[in-house]
């Protein structure tokens, strides 16, 4: 990529994390260091670039979307996340939001049902160089109970209801962001683990495709 496009997309990534994160009360520095560094647009159709870090969600393959740059912050933040932390994020995508976890937290599982994005995701973080993220294909509903337990569980899709199978794969004092709701609007929640139960905490209203009912490792 010449520099002058690539100086063109840092600086629009400044620009993104001071007025769409910072300014709307996203605190946590590594959160804003991650996707300061992350490059979204790398992620994305090249048609699609021109908006690669405004302030809404994308396009993307199989009828799916990558979520605004503040959902993933605020979604990303919320788990309180530590640099030894092992995470698992249903749904993908792009594999974008993979990329920012990856930056905080010390491994990262991410699942998708869609074999084409799965493939494609893992194909881009694996030519970025993201050496600590895992795809998987699969039912997200179901989690990865190979890999159980997760220190955060973050969910890029909304449940009718939290599906009981990533509760019990959640470490004790673990936390999970997932949206919940029927299809025309939900609610994130976060969900904490304490003495095996869920305590719940509603945070943003959002909107999310749904979580839809297969688990297969690529290659890395």
């Amino acid at each position: 990529m010449p520099e002058d496009v690539s100086d063109r997309f840092r600086v629009a990534r400044n620009v993104m994390v001071e007025t769409q994160l910072r300014q709307r009360g996203i605190r946590d520095e590594r959160v804003l260091s991650a996707m300061e560094t992350v490059p979204r647009h790398e992620f994305i159709d090249p048609g699609y670039w021109g908006d690669a870090y405004a302030d809404h969600p994308l396009p993307i393959a199989s009828g799916q979307t990558v979520s605004q740059p503040y959902i993933v912050a605020a979604m990303v933040e919320a788990l309180a996340l530590r640099a030894e932390d092992k995470v698992l994020e249903v749904g993908t995508g792009t594999g974008y939001e993979a990329a920012v976890l990856a930056r905080i937290a010390g491994q990262v599982y991410t699942i998708e049902r869609h074999t084409g994005l799965a493939r494609q995701a893992n194909e881009i973080l694996s030519r970025l160089g993201y050496k600590n993220v895992v795809v998987a294909v699969g039912d997200g509903s179901k989690g990865l109970p190979e890999q159980a337990p997760f220190d955060a569980i973050i969910v890029a899709a909304a449940a009718v209801r939290i599906p009981d199978a990533l509760v019990a794969q959640l470490a004790e004092g673990g936390n999970m962001v997932i949206p919940v709701g029927p299809p025309d609007v939900q609610t994130l929640q976060l969900v904490r683990k304490l003495h095996g139960e869920p305590r719940i905490t509603q945070l943003d209203a959002c909107r999310f495709v749904p979580l839809i009912d297969e688990t297969r490792f690529f290659e890395s």
